[in-house]
């Protein structure tokens, strides 16, 4: 009808990142999407890396056939040159990665090729969703809650997308900047907690999120998190022949 209102399409869209190499963790959030009816998947990446499953893992997300960016393990595990040891932690990344990186077939490493520094997502009426791992410029670059206004001008540039997502710092976030929402849907595999003294622990939970656009003044973003069996996760590590198993579970909380 003529001057009628006129009817606005709802899209669905879940978020997903920083898997890990978790397949228990990716599975109970797969089943989770599933239950939330979305219309598309976005990955955000670090598929495989750092993790008791990469090539589970990574089949696990390459059978949704959804847009997958490329994460800074992706592309590491694509050249797996050993990390600078500095510190305790690099020793276990350099392990755990190395190990990960040796498990991968050349199809799984076919398959990461394919992965995309930036995904875009058609909203309708010109809107658009911008998806990358860290910042649209870099998958090492790290977007959070006190980046300011200044730095996020110079890593968003002019781009007009109304919705910006990313993961890469393992915390869930949303926020504004200028036009845009930024959401971070934190991570399915290793989710990070800080403890009073500053270091990372792994709540017994994977995260992800969804998002329901109408128009760029109708937008909900829904943060979730899904319970998983950390002795599963835990068993999956010392059973899957991943080195320094003892200290990667180490930092996992159990309910």
């Amino acid at each position: 009808m003529e001057g009628a209102a006129k009817k606005l399409t709802a899209m669905r869209i879940a978020l997903i990142s920083d898997t890990h190499g978790n397949l228990h963790a990716t599975r109970v959030v797969l089943a989770a999407i599933e239950a939330e009816r979305p219309d598309q998947v976005v990955c955000l990446g670090d598929v495989a890396m750092f993790g008791p499953q990469p090539c589970q893992t990574l089949a696990a997300i390459a059978a949704l056939h959804c847009p997958i960016v490329m994460g800074n393990t992706d592309a590491w595990a694509l050249d797996p040159v050993p990390h600078a040891e500095r510190d305790e932690f690099t020793i276990l990344y350099n392990a755990v990665e190395g190990w990960g990186a040796a498990q991968l077939s050349e199809t799984d490493r076919t398959l990461i090729r394919t992965f995309q520094p930036t995904v875009k997502v058609e909203l309708g009426d010109g809107n658009t969703l911008l998806c990358y791992h860290g910042s649209p410029r870099s998958f090492d670059e790290s977007i959070e809650a006190a980046t300011t206004d200044a730095i996020l001008d110079e890593i968003f540039g002019d781009d007009p997308s109304v919705i910006c997502a990313g993961g890469h710092t393992h915390t869930q976030m949303v926020r504004r900047h200028r036009h845009r929402l930024i959401v971070n849907p934190g991570s399915v595999g290793l989710p990070f907690v800080l403890r009073s003294d500053g270091s990372a622990q792994n709540p017994p939970w994977a995260e992800f999120a969804i998002l329901d656009y109408r128009s760029p003044a109708d937008v909900e973003v829904a943060l979730r998190r899904v319970p998983v069996d950390v002795h599963t996760v835990i068993e999956d590590a010392f059973t899957s022949g991943m080195p320094m198993a003892d200290r990667w579970t180490a930092d996992w909380s159990t309910p």
